[in-house]
């Protein structure tokens, strides 16, 4: 057996269909597509989501999603991060800025994510129980700031 002895399938291969080739043919006139309507038009036929005039799906779902614009998000800060500054420092907003911690004036948060050795008076407008656990057992304060909208 080699490639030159192989042969395709009864049926595998069909003839095409000219269409508007004439009444003889059997396609021809409308070229299959019937009389007049949407779907015998050139460029005519309906998107695939279309449903006949009945409101779709998609308009029918609920859009995602709720936005609350009373939301306040602030900016995060870890523990880990207070390690430049000085034993007894007092650290405010304005030198976290300063240090480039934060930016802008949205609201500061302290996490509890690492480790803290120096005693220092923290100001912030949120800490985490971790945070304020960790700032205080290193002998520190955990100062809450407050937020003014």
């Amino acid at each position: 057996m080699d490639l030159s002895t192989l042969k395709k399938p009864e049926g595998m291969i069909s003839k095409r269909k000219r269409i508007g080739r004439g009444t003889g043919s059997g396609f021809g006139k409308t070229a299959g597509k019937g009389h007049k309507g949407h779907n015998a038009r050139s460029g005519g036929g309906v998107k695939p989501d279309f449903e006949g005039g009945q409101m779709p799906l998609k308009r029918r779902m609920p859009k995602f999603g709720f936005v609350n614009n009373n939301r306040i998000s602030y900016q995060v800060v870890n523990i880990k991060a207070f390690d430049i500054f000085a034993d007894n420092e007092e650290v405010s907003i304005e030198k976290m800025v300063e240090n480039g911690m934060i930016k802008g004036t949205k609201p500061v948060v302290v996490l509890g994510n690492g480790d803290i050795k120096k005693k220092l008076m923290i100001h912030a407008h949120r800490f985490s129980q971790e945070a304020r656990r960790k700032i205080e057992s290193a002998g520190g304060r955990a100062e809450v700031v407050t937020l003014v909208r």
